[in-house]
């Protein structure tokens, strides 16, 4: 099979979602915290190995910016502009010299000398700054036809990117001007003006009748005057951005050049009101912020504000990935492929699915505004945690761990036996054909008689009741073990109902008190972290009263990371104390002696190997004659699940001696 790999161009296409593969990524983390709304929000936050998260996309995005903020000198917007109208007067006073070298009369000669000092005076006595060398050029009468018309190209340009700038998507009204032509731009900010102070008024502004007047000035998709606000808003936002972005030197210049642009005193007025209007209605947003360019490349006019847009845009879609795993349709998908491309859209779309693909598969449902697992959801993850724990079996070396197939009746042994009626036909063919070989002699047709069939003995399958007694202190979240002893739980749990369907399992947990916890309810249980003590002593009356209802094989596998450190008072309260007390201890051993009494096996698990836990456990083995393992929280599932797999065994080979003899 061969593979073709090719750099990303948009023609691929992402998988699409699995629903298992979800549920079992989201698995850990619902078991270790019990919250299927905080494990999906997790989940769309951090993804994957084989699906981006918003956490992922974040970090392309902030990688995006900061290469813009290191390539540009913002600065060089300024030099620019001043090495143009530097241009200008170049040109006009290379245009006055020309002139006069052209003056053919006396008298001419004289004229244009006269002209040529004055002009030159006045363009030497231009101030330094940017704006005012605007200002002065505005009211300069130029000599040169050449240096005029780049003035008049000049200020037309930056005219139409500054009124562009503040109201983004005039396209056609900003084609259509001529010059210093601003009237309609002026009437669109006095009308617009009015329904903001109508606004402020309570009164009703006739917003459709602005926008029939002036939509063709605005981008589509504004249907209100909170959202044209919003609209504007941004739009002023970046302007300040590129000005603060700049060293306060160039920022002066560059304001007072804007300022200078504005022949129209009417205009510049109509746009102090509507700044005033903004800053009281819509206070300045966050989006009005410095950003630290650290670059050399030189930027035009043009060029700056089309990046402090697209800083911008970054900005918002920053906001919406940070707060998308709360609310992932809030994340403007195609905004996000205009800047990260079609590999970010596509991410952003299978991580919108994530909840759909999980209620389309019935693993989890709606109850309200929030998600729960199904019975089928539980099921699954307890697949999961179990095939997790087999994986660690086979890395570890210990052997093939047979599964056994449920069903009605009697298993088959490797022991082989002569035919008897009333037995299973369970025919081993090839010693049944050696017979009839032997007693018909090597010939064809093979003719078989009742005496020549060989078939296995059978095993009686026998049943087991077990209590799974976890842990559910304080120390067990403290240390991690949590996690590992629920996992185990919910894998045993899954073993018993698909291997072993005639078993009966409970769990118990136990902290200062015991509670009977429901198989299904394992993957949410989450741990209450300011429980304090072990009591075993409660622990082990409830799992003997659960298991009184069963006869024949019965225990306890207890799974824990301390000593017994409470038990239960004549008055029915629990008593804590640490150091574990006397008291503590022999009550808990006299309730080891009654499950001892009542034929109930006490299998124990230890996560630490504390010198109290140590001498406890070797009282409580001698007493009841179970077994103690020392185990780490990430061994824990292969030595239950052995155990139990190994303890079905042998009760299946001591039926079957029992049987014999």
């Amino acid at each position: 099979m061969k593979f073709r790999y090719s750099r990303w161009d948009g023609t691929q296409k992402l998988d699409d979602l699995d629903a298992g593969d979800v549920l079992d990524a989201l698995s850990d983390d619902l078991m270790n915290y019990g919250d299927l709304n905080a494990a999906l929000q997790r989940l769309l936050r951090w993804g994957t190995p084989n699906m981006q998260g918003l956490e992922q996309l974040l970090k392309q995005l902030r990688e995006a910016r900061e290469r813009e903020l290191g390539r540009y000198n913002l600065d060089s917007t300024v030099e620019q502009l001043r090495e143009q109208v530097q241009d200008v007067i170049d040109t006009e006073k290379g245009g006055i010299d020309r002139r006069l070298n052209e003056a053919e009369s006396s008298e001419a000669k004289k004229l244009m000398d006269r002209i040529a000092k004055q002009r030159n005076d006045q363009l030497d006595r231009l101030p330094d700054d940017l704006g005012g060398r605007v200002k002065g050029l505005r009211d300069y009468e130029f000599v040169d036809d050449q240096a005029r018309q780049k003035f008049e190209d000049l200020m037309e340009k930056l005219q139409k990117q500054m009124v562009d700038q503040m109201f983004q998507g005039m396209k056609s009204s900003i084609q259509q001007m001529q010059g210093q032509d601003l009237s309609r731009v002026r009437d669109m900010v006095r009308e617009l003006n009015k329904m903001l102070e109508q606004r402020m008024e309570g009164r009703t502004p006739d917003f459709n009748g602005f926008m029939e007047r002036f939509g063709d000035m605005f981008p589509p998709g504004i249907n209100s005057l909170d959202e044209l606000l919003e609209h504007l808003q941004r739009q002023m936002a970046q302007m300040q951005s590129l000005l603060q972005s700049m060293s306060p030197e160039a920022r002066e210049e560059l304001r007072q050049m804007m300022d200078a642009l504005l022949q129209d005193d009417s205009l510049r007025l109509e746009l102090a009101r509507l700044s005033g209007f903004m800053q009281a209605m819509m206070p300045p947003s966050e989006l009005s912020e410095r950003y630290p360019f650290f670059g050399e490349d030189p930027l035009s006019m043009g060029e700056a504000m089309g990046l402090m847009e697209r800083l911008q845009q970054m900005d918002r879609l920053e906001s919406q990935l940070e707060r998308g795993s709360f609310r992932p349709d809030d994340v403007d998908r195609s905004l996000a492929q205009q800047l990260l491309g079609d590999e970010a859209r596509q991410s952003l779309d299978q991580l919108r699915k994530l909840t759909e693909v999980l209620e389309k598969a019935g693993y989890v449902e709606r109850k309200g505004r929030r998600m729960e697992l199904t019975p089928r959801g539980m099921r699954r993850i307890g697949q999961s945690a179990l095939r997790d724990v087999f994986d660690q079996l086979k890395k570890s070396r210990m052997g093939q761990h047979q599964l056994w197939r449920g069903g009605i009746g009697n298993d088959a042994s490797d022991e082989l036996k002569g035919y008897e009626y009333g037995d299973p036909f369970l025919l081993d063919l090839k010693e049944t054909l050696f017979n009839s070989i032997v007693r018909e002699g090597p010939k064809v047709p093979v003719k078989m008689a009742p005496a020549d069939f060989i078939v296995h003995r059978t095993e009686h399958v026998t049943q087991a009741s077990t209590v799974l007694m976890i842990d559910m202190s304080r120390s067990m979240f403290l240390r991690g073990c949590f996690l590992a002893a629920k996992k185990v739980a919910i894998a045993l749990d899954s073993l018993i109902r698909s291997q072993y369907p005639r078993d009966s399992l409970y769990v118990v947990g136990f902290s200062n008190y015991a509670v009977e916890l429901k198989p299904h309810t394992l993957p949410q249980l989450a741990l209450n972290d300011y429980v304090y003590g072990t009591n075993m002593q409660h622990g082990f009356q409830l799992a003997r009263s659960l298991l009184a209802k069963h006869r024949g094989n019965r225990q306890i596998i207890m799974i824990t990371d301390g000593e017994p450190t409470a038990h239960l008072a004549d008055n029915g309260k629990a008593y804590f104390a640490y150091p574990p007390t006397f008291q503590t201890i022999q009550q808990t051993l006299r309730e080891v002696k009654r499950c001892t009494r009542d034929r109930i096996v006490i299998n124990t698990f230890m996560l630490e190997r504390g010198p109290y836990l140590t001498e406890f456990i070797n009282q409580m083995t001698r007493i009841n004659k179970g077994r103690a393992f020392f185990v780490s929280p990430d061994r824990l599932g292969e030595y239950v699940l052995v155990d139990y797999v190994s303890g079905k065994q042998r009760r299946r080979a001591s039926s079957r001696r029992s049987r014999i003899a």
